[in-house]
């Protein structure tokens, strides 16, 4: 199975990451874990390449992209406040630069998948983005993305989204509301962010949990939906 990742995923910005209870760090660890424990070859790791502007274009328009050139902007969508201080070639460097390496090894996750029967990227499921807006850590739509790179030029004709996020998938629910040609089961804690009820009528599968399910409950219950 090819595994894509690449250690430039991993992103920090002078310590101000750490305000954000999202662990912007957790990609690299995972992949040392998954090696120290000899589940993956090092050797056998995938290197993507960064989405360019084109590629981002195929789901985002271009306003979208230049409002991304305002640091503000990028602090709102991170949900990290200080950020909008900091000029944004430091930004643009240091935290939109990896996402963009992330959304490179989603696209590259689905090609190879078509080619080889699966592929995983350690990286990306930006699930909070939509075409027109980002939100919750998700600055981009590599979900989206993927799946219009699948339609264009992989010939997928249809696509299932399995999205098993604590927090409900409303990015590619609102990118993909009205195209049959995407079914979305999303299991998420009806309880917390982002609680976005406009999206919800878009999941053609609903599994709704409650704070406090246990993992015998979580599994179970996703095994039953799954059939």
């Amino acid at each position: 199975v090819p595994v894509i990742y690449s250690s430039s995923y991993d992103i920090s910005f002078m310590g101000l990451e750490k305000l954000h209870p999202f662990d912007s760090s957790k990609w690299g660890r995972i992949c040392k874990f998954l090696i120290s424990e000899g589940t993956l070859d090092r050797n056998g790791l995938v290197e993507p390449n960064e989405a360019s502007k084109d590629d981002l274009l195929v789901v985002h328009p271009e306003r979208y992209l230049d409002s991304l050139k305002t640091s503000s902007n990028v602090s709102f969508i991170i949900e990290v406040p200080p950020v909008a201080l900091l000029p944004n070639f430091i930004v643009q460097r240091r935290v939109l630069q990896p996402f963009r390496k992330q959304v490179g090894g989603t696209v590259l996750a689905g090609k190879l998948a078509k080619e080889r029967g699966w592929a995983i990227n350690i990286g990306g499921g930006f699930h909070h983005c939509s075409r027109n807006k980002g939100g919750g850590f998700c600055v981009y739509a590599d979900i989206s993305l993927c799946i219009q790179f699948a339609f264009i030029q992989l010939g997928i004709s249809r696509v299932i989204i399995i999205d098993l996020d604590a927090h409900q998938g409303n990015g590619h629910e609102m990118d993909f509301a009205h195209d049959e040609r995407v079914y979305v089961l999303d299991m998420y804690n009806s309880e917390i962010y982002p609680q976005d009820f406009a999206a919800r009528q878009y999941i053609q599968q609903r599994v709704e949990l409650l704070s406090g399910a246990s993992t015998k409950e979580y599994l179970e219950r996703l095994d039953k939906e799954l059939e």
